[in-house]
This record gives C-alpha cells, structure tokens and sequence, in this order.
C-alpha cells in the first residue's frame, strides 16, 4: 500500500510485462499509475495524484477527498435497537459507540 497526500494506492505487479501498476483506492475517481522499480513506481504515484489535484484546479473543482468521516450503515431494526441501548449502557452515542467499537475492530485485526 502506497499513501501520498491523503491518497492510498494499491500497486500490483505483472509478470508478463515485468511492471509495477498502481491505482489509487479510496476514489470514485480513476487513478493510475505504473514503473518498472520501486523508485519510478513512487515518482509515477505521486505525479498522478498531482496531475489530478491540478486537472481539478484547471477546472474549477474541488478535488474529490478520500474520505469525509461519515458512511451509512443499514442494519436491521432489532440490532439498531440494541446498539442504541449499548451506547446508552456505556453513556456514549451512538455515533460515538459504534467508532470506538469500530476502532477496536480495526486494532485487533492489524495485530494479527
């Protein structure tokens, strides 16, 4: 995984063509990039990102940023219900116990 201005790129390597190819992952918007090393790799990431940031600026756009910090999540009516009895139980809200939870999840799985 590369990162590079807020930007996360997954990168891949095919065999047949001995190449590195990467595209950022946390758009709607299409990304690419690809080197022969390490090295080009990086250097073809990063002028992506800043062809990208100056192709919005060209237009008059604001960039698309990776995330906002909000995502909807529909569950069932019953685990709705029990979620919000949780975070009440533990004096959070709801948005507030379902991130720590979220957080914990996120932590044990990158110890493992």
């Amino acid at each position: 995984m590369m990162e590079y201005k807020g930007y996360f790129a997954r990168v891949e390597f095919d065999d047949e063509a001995n190449i590195f190819h990467g595209e950022v992952i946390n758009l709607r918007d299409v990304i690419t990039f690809e080197g022969e090393s390490v090295a080009e790799l990086r250097k073809s990431f990063t002028d992506s990102v800043e062809d990208y940031l100056e192709f919005c600026a060209e237009r008059g756009e604001d960039p698309e940023k990776p995330y906002s910090g909000k995502f909807v999540v529909r569950v069932g009516p019953e685990l709705h219900k029990t979620l919000v009895i949780q975070a009440r139980r533990n004096g959070k809200s709801l948005n507030t116990w379902v991130s720590d939870a979220l957080n914990q999840v996120v932590k044990s799985c990158t110890q493992q």
